[in-house]
């Protein structure tokens, strides 16, 4: 089953996300949903205030994408296919001392069709829980820590156009403008649950 995903003016998407601490079959299942509608987008990332719910889990997943990037999980390089699509709860994202930063384009689902230059750390290592409440350490640098963090950040209520430069942001605000307008419309006219 896929969910609705939240657009960009929607009160959740700056909410930061309560810790998950039930660890269940309710949990493996909203995951299995997050998954079917990231992938359904498509997109390579969706974080649980995108489909309305302020919690510290996201998913992510980077298979399909042929960018160069490192990983490690656990101290191992395990093959992408045995690692994807990754759910990460509770995760604390750190920067990799002396990383460097790198500038590039980011979108996201609940900014249908707006992208823009985002500066980022290029190497970081996310400690989180599984899905069953296990820790886990990924060490990642370029798409994949990209990914990771874009994804964070919505865990606490940030947003990419938060991080992008003045002009870059500047260049997007008709847009901007215009896909809050269509979110308070659109919730104006759905049901109440």
């Amino acid at each position: 089953m896929t969910l609705r995903i939240v657009h960009f003016d929607e009160p959740v998407l700056r909410t930061k996300g309560e810790k998950v601490t039930r660890f269940d079959a309710d949990l493996r299942r909203l995951v299995q949903e997050m998954v079917a509608t990231m992938h359904a987008a498509p997109g390579i990332g969706l974080a649980a205030q995108q489909i309305g719910r302020a919690l510290q889990l996201c998913v992510v997943d980077v298979r399909e994408e042929h960018d160069d990037f490192n990983w490690t999980l656990d101290g191992v390089r395990i093959p992408l296919s045995l690692v994807m699509p990754l759910a990460l709860v509770n995760p604390v994202v750190t920067v990799t001392p002396g990383t460097r930063e790198a500038v590039a384009e980011e979108g996201c689902l609940s900014f249908p069709e707006l992208r823009g230059d985002v500066t980022r750390p290029e190497a970081i290592r996310v400690a989180f829980q599984d899905v069953h409440g296990l820790g886990h350490e990924l060490a990642c640098d370029g798409l994949l820590a990209r990914c990771v963090q874009h994804e964070f950040d919505h865990l606490q209520g940030v947003l990419f156009i938060d991080r992008m430069k003045r002009r870059s942001r500047a260049a997007l605000e008709p847009d901007l403008v215009a896909l809050a307008k269509a979110t308070r419309a659109a919730a104006r006219t759905s049901p109440s649950p």
